[in-house]
Formats: structure tokens, C-alpha cells, sequence
């Protein structure tokens, strides 16, 4: 990982749909879910730039405690997010490390229609317990596991396959495996991620939070 860091408000203006975000902590659940995974990291996201709106973070986790952008409520599991208020949380209240990698083509209204079509399959999908991780972890891994076809609807999804599901949406991903396949430690520059037609994730930058963040307050109104 690069040592090189930029400030949170560099990285809202350099990032571009299909970035994602990588985070890494210390808590237990944050080393169960390393462990049940195989993966350095716990967490990972996509940002979501379209058009005048604010840059977004598309992703999975238990907690609610910002607004869900495409819902307009809280909720736990699948979730569309205000960038910057979710980069925040993560490293101010879970106490998390965060890096951006920056997908290195920009994205197509094709590709765009696909991110949209995922958003609105899988915004709100409940996110599994962590002792159910490693079972999904070893289903999307050992062949028996892995017979039939893709799965088209997830009744629960954690946050990497998310992610996975929305490149495949994307054509950024091939549809052969199921997004089970697909951990945290994935979409980390020690693996290859193996994205169709030669496109590529960089290196992680390291993003600096500055001190006293806190998420940007909304009122109902502001969220829907």
C-alpha cells in the first residue's frame, strides 16, 4: 500500500464511479471478519458519481447510522451513501483506516445503466451475520459448493459482494462466479482482481480525515 496520502476533500474531487474504498480496523468484529475471510482488510465500498449529485459510497454494513440516499431512510444492510459522511463514520466512529483506488477508465452510460440497475436490485438487502461469513466465504470457493447458476437476486449480501454483483452489472466483471466468490481482500492491490477488457484498479492512496469530522447533518427533507 502506497504511503503517499491525500486529504479526504482530495479524494472526493479525484474519485470517479467504480473507485472503491478499502478499510481496515482493529475492533473484534473487524479481526473476525479478516479471519473469516482471508482478507487484510473488513471493509470495501464503491463510489458513485453521476451527474451534479454529491459523490456517494455504494456498500453493505450492519450499522444505520447515516441516511440511505436512494430510500431516504435508515436502514441497515445494502446501502447508497453521502461519500464524505460515510468515509467519516467509518474512520471516526468504527475507527476504521481508509484508502481509495481509482478505477483507470471512466465509465460508459452502459456501464452506468448497469450500477443504476444493481442499485435498485440490491439497495435495502439485509446484511448476513459475521458467523455467517465464513460459510458464504468457503460456498463461493469449493467447487461443490459452486454448482448451478449465478445467483440473479441475494436474500442477504455483505459488502464485497456487493460490490462484485454491481461490476458484474457493470461488464467490469465476469458473470461466471457467484459474487460469494468475492472478499474484501479482493478488491486489495495483493490480489488480482482480474477486470474484463484490461481495465484496472491502482494502488491504494491512504485518505487523512481531518480532525474533529463529523457527517454532514440532514433533515428529513434533505434526504429524499
Amino acid at each position: 500500500m502506497s504511503g503517499v496520502s491525500i486529504s479526504l476533500d482530495e479524494a472526493l474531487d479525484l474519485t470517479r464511479t467504480g473507485d472503491v474504498w478499502l478499510f481496515r480496523g482493529r475492533t473484534v468484529p473487524d479481526r473476525a471478519i479478516q479471519m473469516t475471510t482471508n482478507s487484510p482488510v473488513n471493509h470495501v465500498g464503491m463510489s458513485v458519481v453521476i451527474d451534479d449529485l454529491p459523490p456517494l459510497m455504494w456498500h453493505a454494513e450492519l450499522g444505520r447510522s447515516l441516511p440511505d440516499m436512494w430510500s431516504g431512510t435508515h436502514q441497515r444492510g445494502v446501502q447508497l451513501h453521502d461519500l464524505r459522511d460515510a468515509v467519516v463514520v467509518w474512520a471516526t466512529k468504527y475507527g476504521q483506516r481508509g484508502w481509495l483506488r481509482q478505477l483507470d477508465r471512466p465509465v460508459t452510460r452502459e456501464m452506468e445503466d448497469g450500477l443504476l440497475r444493481a442499485i435498485a436490485r440490491l439497495d435495502g438487502t439485509p446484511f448476513p451475520s459475521t458467523a455467517r461469513l465464513a460459510g458464504r466465504w468457503l460456498r463461493g470457493r469449493v467447487p461443490v459448493f459452486r454448482r448451478g447458476a449465478r445467483d440473479a437476486a441475494l436474500e442477504t449480501a455483505y459488502c464485497a459482494e456487493v460490490v462484485a454483483a454491481t461490476y458484474q452489472e457493470m461488464g467490469l466483471l465476469p458473470t461466471g462466479r457467484n459474487p460469494n466468490w468475492y472478499d474484501p481482500g479482493r478488491f486489495w492491490s495483493g490480489d488480482d482482481l482480474e477486470l474484463t477488457s484490461g481495465a484496472r484498479l491502482g494502488g491504494e492512496i491512504p485518505v487523512r480525515i481531518p480532525p474533529g469530522a463529523r457527517p454532514t447533518p440532514r433533515t428529513p427533507e434533505s434526504t429524499g
